[in-house]
């Protein structure tokens, strides 16, 4: 094993990571699994390509149908987990929608459901898999997906309920991660830029030009580019890590 791999193994975890059906938790899936762990998918449908890569890989999956904003089906999603797996270390809250229109436009209806996914359904995974690790006593890592939208206004689009869940995702972290360090629980989030998935790609052509030349790199983000960040902050050499927003955008933030 080299010393890299040592670092930043993360042989022997069961990790879970919800809405990896496509686009960012596929790809960083698959970098996890590659780094070790045997994954989890947790999606409502459509995860059965991304197990297939895995296991293609010559690495270990498997998927169980699960809505997280659904607390009934996430108790009993993780109880299989336990008895298939026997432990849970890692959670990777991925799973996320995105509405933009603005804000006279957007009903309540759909500013909850955007809030229900991003921050509701991320506080019932994580909440349920901390119990989980608190009462199995395992040092477990969190992270939460969060963006560069919780920290900035993104223009010209106006998107205030991704935007008003994502900063709620980064502040809930900090909050978790303070709660749960005297169980050995680190609770980090990550907020990607604009990163070339389904979600950023397919939007009107006219975006995509307004968004390029805000971009100081004048690029979108590949998806493989946010493995690294993801095996640092799961991995036992991030132990003194914790309640930490990690921004990969591209410098997007900083101008």
């Amino acid at each position: 094993m080299s010393y890299l791999d040592e670092v930043f193994s993360l042989k022997g975890k069961t990790a879970i990571v919800t809405g990896a059906g496509r686009g960012i938790g596929q790809v960083v899936a698959r970098g996890m699994a590659k780094a070790g762990a045997e994954i989890v998918i947790f999606c409502r449908h459509g995860a059965d390509e991304t197990v297939k890569l895995i296991e293609g890989d010559g690495n270990k999956a498997y998927y169980v149908c699960c809505d997280v904003t659904d607390e009934k089906q996430v108790d009993a999603a993780l109880e299989e987990v336990m008895k298939r797996s026997g432990h849970i270390d890692i959670l990777f809250n991925n799973a996320g929608i995105c509405m933009h229109q603005n804000t006279l436009e957007t009903t309540v209806a759909e500013f909850r459901e955007v809030v229900d996914v991003n921050l509701t359904g991320e506080f019932i995974m994580a909440r349920a898999v901390g119990r989980i690790m608190i009462e199995n006593g395992i040092h477990g890592a969190i992270v939460n997906m969060a963006s560069m939208s919780g920290s900035i206004v993104n223009i010209p689009q106006w998107q205030v309920s991704y935007n008003a869940s994502k900063a709620g995702v980064i502040h809930m972290t900090r909050s978790l991660a303070v709660e749960w360090i005297p169980y050995g629980i680190r609770v980090n989030s990550l907020s990607p830029g604009y990163i070339s998935t389904p979600m950023s790609v397919d939007v009107p052509k006219d975006l995509m030009d307004a968004w390029t030349p805000l971009m100081p790199m004048h690029r979108m983000g590949k998806p493989e580019e946010l493995i690294p960040a993801i095996l640092y902050l799961c991995s036992d050499r991030a132990g003194y890590t914790s309640g930490q927003d990690l921004i990969v955008d591209g410098v997007y933030t900083c101008v």
